[in-house]
């Protein structure tokens, strides 16, 4: 049996796709918490998609971008009260 994305629910295929953003966006956070601003609000965003995503059949990928987005949000705190006391 092959698989054909065209043959998914639009809906199942938004969701897959919330999903895959979660991740990416939680990626690009990690690498963004060198400025706290900037990755913690890609973080909020990742978590966002994230649960959008949970919707889907593929709840791994979501939960991965919600755990890593969370990683992020928390080493953006962490570096911008760093920040704030170095000051």
């Amino acid at each position: 049996m092959d698989y054909d994305p065209s043959n998914l629910d639009p809906d199942e295929r938004m969701n897959k796709f919330f999903a895959l953003i979660s991740v990416a966006l939680a990626f690009i956070s990690l690498l963004a918490d060198l400025i706290p601003i900037c990755g913690g609000g890609m973080s909020l965003a990742a978590i966002g998609f994230g649960l959008l995503g949970m919707r889907s059949e593929n709840r791994g990928l979501a939960k991965t971008g919600i755990g890593l987005s969370i990683l992020s949000l928390v080493l953006a705190i962490v570096y911008g009260i760093f920040l704030v006391v170095q000051k």
